[in-house]
């Protein structure tokens, strides 16, 4: 509890498992986990298998710490597409404990809940006039429907492909427009699309 408490204050997030595992000497990730569910049935902590490094400390929501308040840890899951729609290896929305989440300010994700955003790289220039670029960050909320003009990343499911577009309801199709004049939209059967989440910001590193 100690080293949890500590790593919040100072990061603003907690600690892996196998980072607690290692600051108490303990090598198996299995016996972490059994303590911390011994500390979750006494309520000492709660977890939340839908968030990376989902540790919450309820004793400390009244202290009024600026890092704690102010930044949350959201998970980065992998690529999204944004150009033509590329075949990616495995699920991408599906994760595992992250080792290093990337702090986000909290007002980017406003009254969303934490454990329903995660983070996607940019690969590619589709949506450069949406200030979109390749290699930015793109803070996402898991839902799987959006309205039009929304900013999503959406599962072509009869090609296998994933891709970040606005979106747009025609009727009997979806369109799914980039922001870059020199590319096409993409249009979709409504039965073939599946969203998967639809943008909140974007993050980008400065050289």
């Amino acid at each position: 509890m100690k080293f949890i408490e500590k790593r919040v204050r100072e990061r603003g997030y907690p600690p892996t498992v196998r980072e607690i595992g290692e600051a108490v000497s303990i090598n198996s990730t299995s016996v972490v986990n059994y303590n911390l569910n011994k500390l979750v049935k006494e309520g000492f902590i709660t977890r939340s298998k839908k968030i990376s490094r989902g540790i919450g400390l309820p004793r400390l929501q009244e202290v009024p710490m600026r890092l704690v308040n102010e930044v949350v840890p959201v998970p980065m899951v992998g690529q999204i597409v944004a150009g033509e729609p590329a075949l990616l290896p495995g699920d991408d929305f599906v994760y595992a404990e992250a080792d290093s989440p990337i702090p986000v300010p909290l007002m980017l994700i406003g009254n969303n809940d934490p454990a329903q955003v995660f983070a996607l790289t940019v690969n590619g220039q589709s949506m450069i006039d949406a200030m979109i670029d390749e290699g930015d960050i793109v803070i996402l909320k898991r839902q799987d429907v959006a309205h039009n003009g929304d900013t999503v990343a959406a599962w072509l499911t009869e090609r296998g492909e994933t891709t970040l577009k606005r979106f747009f309801d025609e009727g009997e199709r979806i369109r799914l427009q980039p922001a870059n004049p020199t590319m096409q939209p993409i249009y979709v059967d409504k039965d073939k699309i599946q969203i998967q989440g639809k943008v909140l910001a974007v993050l980008r590193r400065v050289d």
